[in-house]
């Protein structure tokens, strides 16, 4: 049996303008470095935001935060959970710096979900109500928790999960880099430790709003990495896509062979 350390990661991901919107205000993206690349020594990291803020801003939040995050990771000289914690501290300073600069921004906002795999762990960094999942063992567990109305409803008994998930204010959020002077992400405590075969699975909520779990896990056993963003995002866009779709997925495989159209650093906005 192959040790954590020694599982390759295999990734794919696309962002969908969706069906209604006139631009896409997510971005995502993920960077494999090569074993002889500096940015080895940190391991993958995969990103995913969804900005809000009007015409220009949502687009320009998204981006700010996901390509400051990836520089912050790889440039600080700390653990996996802490670098993920610089970098949502300097994406939310880098943010607000730009609505000082461009009052024209003024207002902007985005989730931030974070996965780093560094030698068989994940370590995981979260802000808003985009999403991480994990697929194990045939099953599939939701790893962070919304930062939104409904969800702290019902973290206070005011309303079930189940009333959450269709209520129509689920998308209005508590949390988002940006929109406060401080922003404090949801950190693991712990790393957990990867096996062969676990999919780790990033989305917005133009996903998961649209596709139930049961979707999402038949899609990531069933075809590779980048098929399977591809075919979440279609099954969004059949039921309206409403909203932007992002959704990237991590594959831990003891099989070092990689896609050759896959490349080492990936940032996507449009996909199909």
């Amino acid at each position: 049996m192959k040790s954590a350390a020694e599982l390759k990661v295999i990734a794919g991901m696309v962002s969908d303008i969706g069906c209604r919107r006139e631009i896409n205000e997510d971005f995502g993206l993920y960077e494999i470095p090569a074993p002889d690349s500096p940015n080895a020594k940190k391991g993958v990291l995969a990103v995913v935001a969804d900005g809000m803020g009007g015409h220009a801003g949502g687009e320009v939040a998204s981006r700010l935060a996901a390509e400051v995050v990836r520089r912050a990771y790889y440039s600080a000289p700390a653990p996996p959970g802490e670098s993920l914690r610089l970098g949502f501290t300097e994406a939310n300073r880098v943010i607000r710096e730009a609505v000082r600069r461009y009052p024209t921004l003024a207002g902007m906002g985005t989730t931030c979900t974070a996965l780093a795999i560094l030698d068989g762990e994940a370590f995981s960094a979260h802000v808003g109500d985009s999403r991480l999942y994990l697929v194990r063992d045939g099953g599939i567990y939701l790893m962070t928790e919304d930062d939104s109305e409904v969800m702290d409803r019902a973290r206070r008994g005011l309303l079930s999960r189940a009333e959450a998930a269709c209520h129509p204010d689920k998308n209005v959020i508590l949390k988002a880099l940006g929109t406060h002077p401080t922003v404090l992400p949801a950190i693991w405590e712990a790393p957990i430790a990867g096996r062969d075969g676990d999919r780790f699975l990033l989305c917005s909520d133009g996903l998961h709003d649209l596709v139930g779990d049961a979707e999402m896990l038949n899609a990531v056993l069933s075809l590779p990495t980048e098929e399977a963003c591809r075919s979440l995002v279609e099954l969004a866009r059949s039921r309206g896509g409403h909203d932007n779709i992002t959704v990237g997925v991590l594959f831990l495989s003891s099989v070092s062979a990689k896609s050759k159209n896959v490349r080492e650093t990936r940032e996507v906005m449009v996909g199909l």
